[in-house]
């Protein structure tokens, strides 16, 4: 199956996701964020990316956030073997819950996540993308937090830790 395929097919059901899942929503929020990580392998140097995050708020404490992508996990040589390892990129389409440990829907907060990884490189295929993160939520619409977000496929895996600063908005 082709990349477009799987993305045109992905995205038809996260949109199905939104509507089932919208029917007790109260608010939605949109935001955009910048990731910037260490990579868990040795083959990369840095992982950096991009997201837009809609998110459900099912009430002050709990939201279903879905997010898309793009990430560049880039390449370099391990050691001094003369072996340069490919950089590689892919986009993440992920669904999770987020929980806020206040009332208030700022603050402190929980988040797991879990989707597909469309490799962007020549022959990279899907992968399962999950990715748990804790972090900080300003009124102001900042929202600031550290994550894993690991990619598995064939038994293969790598990920990257990381720092993800966003800004959201009320819809």
């Amino acid at each position: 199956m082709k990349t477009i395929t799987k993305i045109i097919a992905t995205s038809a059901a996260v949109v199905a996701l939104f509507f089932t899942t919208n029917v007790n929503a109260q608010s939605k929020n949109l935001g955009i964020g910048l990731n910037v990580g260490v990579p868990t392998s040795d083959a990369y140097s840095i992982a950096i990316g991009g997201d837009l995050r809609y998110q459900f708020n099912v009430d002050k404490q709990l939201s279903i956030p879905v997010t898309a992508g793009y990430t560049h996990l880039s390449g370099k040589e391990i050691g001094n073997t003369g072996v340069n390892y490919s950089s590689f990129g892919y986009i993440p389409v992920k669904v999770g819950a987020k929980y806020f440990f206040n009332e208030s829907g700022a603050g402190l907060y929980g988040l797991a996540e879990l989707g597909a990884g469309f490799g962007t490189n020549e022959g990279s295929g899907t992968s399962f993308v999950y990715s748990p993160a804790i972090g900080y939520a300003w009124s102001n619409g900042i929202d600031l937090g550290a994550k894993y977000e690991g990619l598995a496929r064939n038994g293969n895996s790598t990920g990257y830790v990381g720092l993800r600063i966003a800004y959201g908005f009320s819809l």
